[in-house]
Order: structure tokens, then sequence, then C-alpha cells
């Protein structure tokens, strides 16, 4: 008996010491180096090393430019209220209707939104594309997979209704972006804006993490609760409580809500219930035959007609009033 206890014990402390590390690796990322492979491109021998190791993930730097689009933009650095640097750029259009922030996905950067900045600005609206704390040109290495990154977006809106007062904003997120969006909604005291526009949000942090071990062919718990447990102690934060579901339900304002039919680690029944959770008006569209990735890039002409329509169902008021600057 005492040997059987003892070997269960070996194996819960081996079991949480794997679950550390993993969620440290998934959530600081490497100075350089080369990324791991994702899981559908891993052999059995190497999915093996991941699963004893972690991931390694170089920090996001995507090439380009506004310039490369054919776009006219300015470098911004923008301070979050816990004293994070932000790098962002925003791209101005003449006579537009306001602005669109844009924020990118797990382990991208703004780069990487700027076919969707160009779209916008064709559509006579002004781009504020942002890099998550960690991420491109922002300081630090850490990610939160959007719970910290929610203070990235209150400075964002902050800085911009202080640019540009009395403009419409509309916040744009992909995966983790829409997420981190919707959370600093709840949690931030962000101004209702006067849209949302949500890719692929996953509704609950463990659901998100449980498809990641199923891709790699291995069952998910405990593993991917202890992975959620230990990311939100080493990062200050309820990962069981970091839901995009939950934050859904603190937003008034119209929002649009698009998804690939196709996406393996977001499922269309987790995107339906974040749209169900909306307090405002929510259309969801579904790109058929498209996996997790950009919708832009899979089917340009109908993401295009999609957003133009929406964005023209949009009240824009001259002046928006009565809104307190959040920091006073």
């Amino acid at each position: 008996m005492a040997g059987a206890a003892v070997l269960a014990l070996a194996g819960f402390v081996l079991l949480n010491a794997s679950a550390f590390m993993h969620a440290y690796r998934m959530t600081h990322f490497a100075q350089a180096g080369t990324r791991t492979a994702s899981p559908e491109r891993l052999s059995v021998v190497q999915k093996a090393g991941v699963l004893l190791t972690g991931v390694r993930i170089p920090k996001p730097r995507l090439g380009g430019s506004p310039a490369d689009h054919g776009l006219s933009g300015e470098e911004v650095r923008l301070t979050t209220p816990d004293g994070i640097d932000v790098a962002a750029w925003h791209v101005p259009v003449q006579d537009g209707l306001g602005t669109v922030v844009l924020f990118h996905g797990y382990t991208s950067c703004k780069a990487a939104l700027l076919p969707q900045a160009k779209l916008f600005h064709a559509l006579r609206w002004d781009a504020l594309l942002v890099d998550f704390r960690g991420c491109g040109d922002s300081s630090g290495r850490v990610t939160t997979l959007g719970a910290l990154e929610a203070r990235d977006v209150a400075a964002a809106v902050d800085w911009l209704r202080l640019r540009r007062p009395g403009r419409p904003i509309v916040l744009f997120g992909r995966s983790m972006g829409a997420v981190a969006v919707l959370r600093a909604i709840a949690t931030q005291a962000v101004a209702p804006p006067a849209g949302l526009v949500l890719e692929c949000p996953f509704d609950r942090l463990l659901t998100t993490i449980t498809h990641r071990f199923r891709v790699m062919g291995v069952p998910a718990f405990p593993s991917a609760h202890l992975l959620v447990f230990w990311g939100g102690v080493q990062h200050g934060f309820n990962g069981f409580a970091h839901n995009g579901v939950d934050y859904a339900r603190a937003v008034s304002g119209p929002a649009l809500v698009l998804h690939g039919a196709d996406d393996p680690r977001v499922q269309v029944a987790e995107v339906e219930a974040v749209r169900a959770a909306l307090g405002g008006p929510a259309q969801l569209h579904i790109f058929k035959n498209v996996p997790h990735g950009s919708y832009i890039e899979a089917n340009p002409a109908e993401y295009r007609r999609v957003l133009s329509r929406w964005l023209a169902t949009l009240t824009l008021p001259k002046h928006e009033q009565d809104i307190p600057d959040r920091r006073q």
C-alpha cells in the first residue's frame, strides 16, 4: 500500500510539474529560435516530446507595414493601466466614418491584420492596429490568452477617445483578441463602442485548451484543467473564469460574429454560445469550408460583402455624448 501511495504521489507531482511547464511555455514567448509545428503536422515522436517539454514559440513578429498595402499610417506608443508599453499603427482616412481598433490572435501581431485594415480603409473607416503585450513591437514576452490583454484594449480605446474625441469606435478582435475585447468591456469599464466584430471567439479558456490536447491525440483530462489552473496562477487570474460567454453578457451594442465551419480549435457551437450571450443585436456569419485562420484571405469577396453590409447597419451619431474619461 505504501509503495502504491508513493507512486501515486510521484505521478501527481510529475503531472503538475508538466502542466506548470506547459503553461509557462504557452504564455512566455522565446527570444528567438524555431517555433514548434502545429499539432496537425507533428509526428507521434514529436508529439511525445512536446507533451514532455511543452511548445516553443518565439515572440511573434511578422514583416510588413501599412505602406506595403498602400496605406499611410503613423507609429503609436500606448501605455496600459499596469505600465506596459504597447505598439500600434494608426491609419486615418479622410472624412472617415469612425475608427476600427483591431486586435490580433494568439501568437500573432498587428501586421497580420493589415488586409482587414485595408478593407476598412476602403469602406471609409480609420484603423488602429494594436500589438498585444509581448507581441510584435510591444514590450515583454508574456501572453495571457486575452486576460491581461484586456488592459491593452482599454489603453487603445483611451488613446483613441483622447486623440479622436466624438468619433464612433468599432472594436475588432480575432480569436484571443475577440475575447480580450469582450473582457475589456466586462471588466475594464470601456465605454460601449458603436459595434463589435468578433472572429472565432472561444467560449471558455478550458474549452480551447481541451481542443489542443485532442488535436494532439491525447486525453484532455486532467491535463487541460491543470494547465488552465497553473497558467492562471502564474499570471494572477482565474483561468477557469476566463470565458468569452461570460464576458459577452456585458455587451449591449451591435455585434458581428464570424467563424469558419471547419475550425478544429473553436467549434461552431462554442461561437454560437458567445453570440447568444451578447446583450445587443448580434449577427453570426459562418464561412463554409474555412478552418481556423484568416477569413478575408480565404474568401475576400464574401468577407467584404458581409463586413460592408453590417457596417452599413450601424447607427453612427455625429458626436458621442456623456462618455466619461475612464481614467478619471
